[in-house]
């Protein structure tokens, strides 16, 4: 019998969270996260210079670059990947049913989805142009997807963090993410 109490719940969780910061990805987990950064790249690359979503546009104050490099790591590069991908998604190593772990997946990504526009109707007004775009909705689902795969390959947070990093830091630097939130 399945245990639902609070005090189970809240284990489970730790233990999730304890497991994935403290799995030390290998050699292979990080040969299979650059190639799912790169197919990512590519998708988000292809679709968002068609749609006009993306541009060179690249931000050349040190400052500005030091404060989003820091900045994207903690949020949302840790903080997100934790929240959508460990605390919700089943450990590798829980063994758990190809059906449990697809719905479980859906459910992630569609809450990490959603979460951008709730987020911008809500604590980030100035995000909503952006963040209700329906090309970034679908950048972010696609990035959603990669970080939960790197993530379940390698039972680690750490190739989804830094495949968000990269992915966020990159638009904000490089591609107009950064003149699109902050002017």
């Amino acid at each position: 019998m399945i245990n639902f109490s609070p005090i189970a719940l809240l284990e489970l969780l730790a233990d999730r969270l304890s497991t994935a910061v403290a799995t030390i990805p290998d050699f292979t987990d990080w040969l299979v996260a650059i190639a799912i950064a790169l197919v990512y790249t590519a998708i988000a690359l292809t679709v968002g210079f068609r749609s006009g979503f993306l541009k060179i546009d690249p931000q050349t104050s040190p400052p500005t670059i030091i404060a989003v490099a820091i900045a994207c790591l903690f949020s949302p590069g840790i903080s997100e990947e934790i929240g959508f991908r460990v605390l919700m998604l089943p450990h590798p190593n829980e063994n758990v049913s190809g059906l449990v772990l697809w719905f479980w997946g859906c459910a992630s990504l569609a809450l990490f989805v959603v979460y951008h526009p709730l987020n911008a109707l809500t604590f980030y007004p100035a995000g909503r142009p952006t963040f209700m775009n329906p090309v970034f909705l679908f950048l972010a689902a696609v990035l959603g997807a990669a970080c939960a795969g790197a993530y379940l390959q390698s039972g680690s947070v750490w190739p989804a963090v830094a495949i968000h990093w990269l992915a966020v830091t990159v638009w904000l630097l490089l591609l107009g993410g950064y003149s699109r939130l902050y002017g």
